[in-house]
């Protein structure tokens, strides 16, 4: 069903090969002896498509029943980890939110860009993230433990200011002395390292703080840290076993700028790990996801070996034609014919098959929990099951009107990479113009990231209003620079590099479909193999010695019988 292309019916197994093309006198091909003939008929069987494959040796695809497996377990398996990968990531984001609702003073959530501008709120907002940690237990409605011996000294949190070794700062005068050195001041009150730390009352706290001081005029940032304990109980919904979380939490006091505003900051770090005594009622299929992927990594691992062994032997049969044109010929293989027996498409099946390999021991190593890195086992998951899906295109070309995505883009590649070279030249210079001279007045061209991601969106029409409108108008001679920069590149790269760039796109369609009224261009390769007339059904393929090559993902018959194919 997959391979309804041109010579997979009776009546082209007769009649495709019924009049073979003329070969060149020159060349000496006419006559050729029985070694000669068995080369091409190699070579006309390694081309083949699997219709034709099917017919001329009897052999089931059963390679190409390994990959379609293949994409449907290494789908199952994303869709598995996705789940357990958004409850996990969802139960941290959840917590971060909690945190700084729970030790940020006056947070809000329209607002996450907390500053403070007087020394007294200074020390208000790290007494009270203090107090806040102290009194946990009672306040919060989620089931939190300390973590003890773990800050400076034992201690269960640790708070931390950095400053400038010595300095004196007179702008009266307009003068300074600083040494730039960077000292770090660890202030923890005795208390905190005692199991006793919800006996620690506020007047206690303040006065050990106030004893502890802070180096205000020289003072850059002040961190408070601690640990919390937390298990993700809402993984029971998908029949899992809890996952224990120790929360890593910095609270950061930001002062390095001097600027009269101290950002306030709260960082969470997760660590995952498997609970000491997990006791849940019912079933729990963890080992069965293990055991799954454990099959995924049989299927991925039996994929690549044969994918590798088929380019190999691909390149063996391509030696063994460079030799018979090199010794009976006394003519060298052009580049663009050996390049015919290396199948791309084997290539990519190996890097997803690798990925693949590589994304399911970290799985494992999850569900085991010996391993939490979730965001590189999701990357190489999914690039891989990216790539797996990409390669299903290679199965929908041997449709006789799906291969005109793959024709085409073909043609057009080379000319597009040429284009796109051009136009990022100018798309950087854009970028750094717009870095330099708008990033102080416009909060998108901050950084060098924000200004492309900003320009990319206008190239797509997204925001010209809201960038327009973004602009400060604090320096006139800024903001007509801006408006210059911004008409130009938005008339530059919408109505020229755009619509030159969709043109490109449309010249190679219409190179395409004007080739099928043309004579096709033959290589050395495609007329050597033309010589063989004999077809799939004529029985004489079934006593060669074939490399299997094609099985995994069949490629087409020649390259000039691919061209014919295309229906538009």
């Amino acid at each position: 069903m997959l391979f309804p292309v041109t010579g997979c019916g009776m009546n082209d197994c007769r009649d495709e090969y019924s009049n073979p093309r003329p070969s060149p006198v020159a060349g000496g091909w006419i006559g050729a002896d029985q070694e000669e003939e068995a080369l091409r008929r190699k070579l006309k069987y390694f081309f083949m498509s699997p219709c034709e494959k099917y017919q001329a040796k009897g052999r089931k695809p059963f390679k190409l029943v390994l990959q379609i497996l293949k994409i449907l377990i290494v789908t199952i398996q994303l869709v598995l980890f996705g789940l357990s990968n958004e409850m996990a990531v969802t139960f941290k984001e959840e917590n971060t939110a909690s945190f700084k609702h729970l030790f940020l003073k006056d947070y809000d959530d329209s607002n996450d860009a907390l500053a403070v501008y007087t020394q007294g709120d200074v020390y208000d907002h790290m007494f009270y993230a203090i107090e806040q940690y102290l009194a946990l237990p009672e306040n919060t409605v989620g089931r939190y433990a300390y973590v003890y011996n773990v800050g400076v000294n034992g201690s269960a949190l640790s708070l931390c200011q950095q400053y400038y070794k010595k300095g004196r700062i007179d702008p009266a005068n307009d003068t300074f002395n600083i040494d730039p050195h960077v000292v770090t001041g660890d202030r923890v009150p005795a208390s905190f390292s005692s199991h006793r730390i919800y006996t620690l009352h506020k007047s206690a706290l303040g006065q050990r703080l106030s004893m502890a001081g802070l180096y205000i005029d020289r003072l850059i940032n002040v961190t408070i840290q601690f640990q919390l304990k937390a298990i993700n109980l809402q993984t029971i919904i998908h029949n899992e076993i809890p996952d224990c979380y120790t929360f890593f939490i910095t609270i950061l006091l930001d002062n390095k700028a001097h600027s009269g505003k101290v950002k306030i900051s709260l960082d969470n770090q997760a660590s995952i790990k498997e609970c000491k005594d997990p006791s849940v009622s019912g079933p729990a299929d963890s080992y069965a996801r293990v055991w799954f992927d454990g099959v995924v990594l049989m299927v991925c691992t039996c994929s690549l070996l044969l994918c590798g062994r088929s380019i190999i032997k691909g390149i063996i049969l391509q030696n063994e034609f460079v030799k018979y044109f090199k010794t009976s010929l006394k003519r060298d293989v052009c580049w663009g014919d050996r390049m015919e027996f290396i199948n791309g498409w084997y290539i990519l099946l190996i890097i997803s098959d690798v990925l693949t390999i590589t994304g399911s021991f970290i799985k494992i190593s999850i569900e085991l929990k010996k391993f939490s890195s979730y965001d590189e086992c999701g990357i190489l998951l999914g690039t891989s099951t990216l790539l797996v899906w990409v390669g299903v295109i290679r199965y929908l070309t041997f449709f006789k009107k799906y291969n005109i995505l793959i024709v085409t883009l073909q043609a057009a590649f080379p000319n597009v990479i040429r284009f796109c070279c051009c136009v990022a030249v100018i798309y950087l210079g854009y970028c750094f113009c717009g870095w330099i001279v708008l990033g102080p007045y416009h909060v998108k061209f901050r950084s060098l990231s924000l200004v492309s991601e900003c320009l990319f969106s206008l190239i797509n029409g997204d925001d010209m209003f809201v960038t327009f409108s973004g602009m400060q108008e604090s320096s006139m001679l800024v903001w007509v620079f801006s408006q210059v920069y911004l008409y130009t590149f938005i008339s530059l790269f919408i109505y020229m590099v755009l619509s030159l760039f969709i043109a490109l796109i449309t010249g190679a369609y219409e190179t395409i479909k004007h080739q099928i009224q043309e004579p096709v261009h033959m290589t050395d390769l495609h007329v050597f193999i033309a010589e063989c007339t004999d077809t799939p059904c004529s029985g004489k393929f079934r006593g060669i010695e074939t490399s299997p090559c094609s099985y995994i993902i069949p490629t087409c018959v020649t390259k000039y019988n691919c061209k014919i194919e295309i229906f538009l």
